[in-house]
């Protein structure tokens, strides 16, 4: 669990985030704002921009929220139980106005998870959109909290389905779930357990999604190199070397992609020949890699990176990928 509020949305926002989802969970029990007062001290002084759920289901509780510095209300047991208000909601405050959908098994639940509705996610999303609704979050309850990964298949269903602005909540682990997300084309993820847990580290995952700086500038020197490292294959080699001890880890193959993602987040990232798509390392067993220093060898085709191994780089649980002794005085 995170600690206090407010240095806690201090620290997100020193990470590079520029947003902050809080949820009134006494509210959202409730059927009122509960904690509106200490929302409001975040807002007042974290720097970053604010957006709220729970317990929002009358005009007086939105206008309040948007009148002390709130960016954006999210209004989720009120999109089953009165349409009509949030229709009233969005006609008087437009973008301002976000649909949270909560569902389990893919029907939507309310009052804070407590209870039941008969709609199924897509119909609630499309019946929000034909109201005005820019923006959806949407919660797979049995992920959230779980960093057992995002429901991809929900999430791609729903954004394939409306032309909102689906941002993902629930079930976010790690970069690789981020990177995910990122495929599929949404406005935006939530990350919230994984980040207390130390499984994400959110400036790599703001890196990787293109807010705020990157590590490496996007600009013509680097595109230039980047095309000469890949002129004479899809693929490179990439050397892993531990940066305290200067053992080679590990070698893996890099394409476009994620060498882009390796520079931009400062985490490795590979491509899979055998299953012919990205990987981040560490992305399920939490052994990452943080880069440090990236060199090409003479002829522009092979790259040697320095890292910060956190735990054992092979997946056999040596240290190093090559501790097959086969020739030579190994106590020399």
């Amino acid at each position: 669990m995170a600690g206090d509020p407010l240095e806690t949305a201090r620290a997100f926002r020193a990470a590079g985030a520029r947003w902050l989802h809080v949820v009134d969970l006494d509210g959202a029990k409730k059927g009122a704002p509960v904690q509106s007062e200490l929302i409001f001290r975040i807002a007042r002084s974290s720097g970053l921009a604010v957006e709220v759920g729970g317990g929002i289901r009358s005009m007086e509780a939105v206008d309040r929220y948007l009148q002390n510095g709130i960016s954006r209300v999210i209004l989720g047991t009120a999109a089953i139980d009165s349409p009509d208000f949030v229709r009233a909601a969005v006609e008087k405050h437009g973008e301002k106005i976000a649909v949270g959908i909560d569902a389990k098994d893919g029907m939507a639940a309310r009052n804070g998870w407590t209870g039941t509705s008969g709609a199924f996610y897509i119909d609630l999303a499309q019946r929000m959109e034909r109201l005005g609704v820019k923006y959806i979050i949407f919660t797979d309850i049995g992920r959230d909290g779980m960093l057992s990964g995002p429901n991809l298949e929900q999430l791609d269903r729903l954004n394939q389905a409306v032309p909102c602005r689906v941002t993902a909540s629930g079930g976010v682990a790690n970069l690789k779930d981020v990177a995910n997300l990122l495929d599929l084309g949404l406005y935006g993820a939530i990350c919230g357990r994984a980040l207390y847990a130390g499984t994400l580290d959110l400036k790599a995952a703001v890196a990787l999604c293109g807010s705020g700086k990157e590590r490496a500038p996007e600009d013509d020197k680097m595109n230039r190199f980047t095309d000469r490292l890949f002129r004479k294959s899809e693929l490179v080699p990439a050397v892993i070397q531990e940066a305290g001890t200067g053992q080679v880890l590990m070698v893996a193959y890099m394409n476009r992609e994620s060498f882009r993602r390796t520079l931009a987040t400062g985490y490795t990232w590979f491509y899979s020949r055998s299953r012919k798509k990205l990987w981040n390392k560490g992305e399920t067993s939490g052994h990452f890699q943080k880069v440090l220093r990236v060199w090409s060898d003479c002829d522009d085709d092979t790259l040697l990176l320095s890292v910060e191994q956190t735990g054992p780089a092979c997946h056999t649980g040596h240290h190093s990928c090559f501790f097959h002794k086969i020739w030579g005085d190994f106590d020399a």
